[in-house]
């Protein structure tokens, strides 16, 4: 359901995307950092089914009406803005004594993995961004709908999207490790992590006043 003359270039756009550092980046490098390997592993499946969901909407269509609505896409902003504030300031006024020990990483996988999906989803950019770019690789010249070939292009993305992200956990949770081993960065590793979602939580809301 992809045009095969228009793959080339398309495999190219996608590598050059994933290779351009973003907030889904700094989230997952920095979950993988503090918490672990398996925490940045469940953080890049939160991610990638969000995208799933992101694919299925722009080939039904609906996120581009969303996209056209200026209010819509501001609501999404606040929402996601203070979502993500209000991560950051669970994280930054958590104790010391609230970091999990080396042996309960698990617990935090799954709560990564919510929060990954829920600030992808809530991004305006993300939303906008699937009803821009999939829609300039749909092609005319093979039998497929729009729609069908909108949704192989974005689970094709989605797919290189996670192995992107898998090898990146595993380099940054190979550095990571000895952090993870230093008692004094795991008296900070809460409030590091509230930094990162505090500036997340900047990030797009910066796109909320400057739109």
């Amino acid at each position: 359901m992809i045009d095969m003359s228009i793959l080339p270039l398309y495999l190219t756009a996608v590598v050059a995307l994933l290779l351009l550092p973003g907030p889904d980046m700094l989230l997952i490098a920095s979950s993988s950092m503090s918490y672990g390997r398996r925490v940045g592993v469940f953080a890049s499946l939160g991610n990638a089914t969000s995208g799933i969901i992101l694919t299925l909407l722009a080939a039904l269509g609906v996120s581009a009406l969303i996209a056209m609505s200026p209010m819509a896409l501001k609501a999404l902003h606040l929402l996601g803005g203070a979502y993500l504030l209000k991560m950051g300031w669970d994280c930054v006024r958590s104790q010391a004594a609230d970091a999990p020990e080396l042996d309960q990483q698990n617990k935090m996988a799954t709560t990564f993995y919510q929060r990954a999906l829920i600030s992808n989803l809530l991004n305006p950019k993300a939303l906008v961004f699937f009803v821009m770019f999939l829609p300039q690789f749909v092609s005319s010249n093979i039998a497929a709908s729009s729609g069908e070939q909108m949704l192989a292009l974005g689970l094709l993305l989605n797919v290189l999207g996670l192995l992107f992200n898998l090898v990146l956990v595993a380099l940054v949770g190979t550095l990571g490790k000895g952090l993870l081993e230093n008692a004094k960065f795991r008296n900070y590793q809460h409030k590091f992590m509230g930094a990162i979602f505090l500036i997340l939580a900047i990030w797009m809301l910066s796109s909320f006043f400057t739109a």
